[in-house]
């Protein structure tokens, strides 16, 4: 009886020590079945992409990328050209505004130019009450030439008479070249005819003496 209990005790031992190996070589087994699963899996996704592939795409994109980059940039010059020609556009329409009597304008300075002489050719010595008619005409004249002045200055039309000024090559032309005591040289001395501007545009330069250096 002793042996066969003692027989029983050992057995019992030697199944509980063969246990927990039991159960690590279980789980090994499970843990490298799962991991050649998923090395399979990889395995089978790199075969079905093969590396040439994936160089194939990095250069498309690389030259999708390029050609884009392209785009943007004739979007911006078209952009920019535009713009600019718009400018363009609305300056020549502007100038076409404030310039386009330009032509009128020069047509009138003759008859500024006439009522100037008119005004200056009568004797003011002559212009009296006992004299009426010739002292009308000439109230009339110079009213008529204020008139007319006022009418250009509406339009952007400023009379030059540059007596005094520095001599100005885009607004005066030199008759002549003088020098004169206490006048400074290089400016206008004489004027022999007024000029004429349209806003900053010379219509009629004046005709003018210059004071010459010693």
């Amino acid at each position: 009886m002793r042996t066969v209990f003692r027989q029983t005790l050992l057995l019992r031992s030697a199944s509980l020590r063969s246990c927990p190996r039991l159960l690590c070589t279980a789980t090994k087994q499970k843990n490298n079945g799962q991991s050649s699963e998923e090395d399979q899996s990889q395995n089978e996704q790199k075969a079905d992409l093969p590396p040439a592939a994936d160089k194939e795409l990095v250069e498309e994109k690389a030259k999708l990328e390029d050609k884009l980059n392209e785009l943007t940039d004739k979007y911006k010059r078209a952009l920019a050209d535009t713009e600019n020609l718009r400018q363009r556009s609305q300056k020549l329409i502007d100038e076409a505004k404030i310039y386009g009597i330009q032509s009128f304008c020069k047509d009138l300075l003759e008859v500024a130019d006439i009522l100037e002489k008119a005004t200056e050719s009568v004797p003011k010595e002559e212009i009296k009450a006992d004299n009426p008619h010739l002292k009308n005409l000439y109230e009339g004249l110079v009213m008529t030439e204020v008139q007319m002045q006022k009418v250009l200055k509406k339009h952007g039309v400023l009379k030059l008479n540059p007596v005094g000024a520095k001599f100005d090559p885009y607004e005066h032309e030199a008759l002549f070249h003088a020098p004169v005591e206490g006048k400074e040289p290089g400016t206008v001395a004489l004027v022999t005819k007024v000029g004429y501007k349209l806003y900053e545009r010379t219509l009629r330069p004046a005709l003018v003496g210059v004071v010459k250096g010693a």
